[in-house]
């Protein structure tokens, strides 16, 4: 009995280290490729800062628990969590709140 199935190719596959810069962004010209590589640069230093600030504000945040909890409060203070929440929607629309709630996830720790 043969085998129908298709006969798998062996010429090798295109390497990302061939492809042209506007094949690697999408871009349909080279001087839209720079331009998306630059923006993505710049986004990648922007992303670096925001992870940082957010380990930053953990910290903060911890802080904050840790004098609550040893004076005899709660860890969390929901009103606050709710003026945060308010102050990203404000500022960012509807996606701001799931940003902030992300954002006081990270930064309750663990109970």
């Amino acid at each position: 009995m043969t085998s129908t199935a298709p006969a798998k190719s062996t010429a090798p596959a295109k390497s990302t280290a061939t492809k042209t810069a506007a094949e690697k962004t999408g871009a349909g010209t080279e001087e839209a490729a720079a331009l998306i590589d630059d923006a993505r640069a710049r986004i990648d230093t922007l992303d670096d800062r925001i992870i940082g600030l957010v380990q930053e504000r953990m910290a903060v945040s911890a802080v904050i628990q840790e004098a609550r909890i040893t004076s005899g409060g709660r860890r969390i203070n929901l009103a606050r969590e709710m003026e945060v929440l308010g102050s990203y929607r404000d500022a960012l629309g509807r996606p701001g709140t799931a940003l902030a709630m992300t954002l006081l996830e990270l930064c309750r720790g663990r109970a």
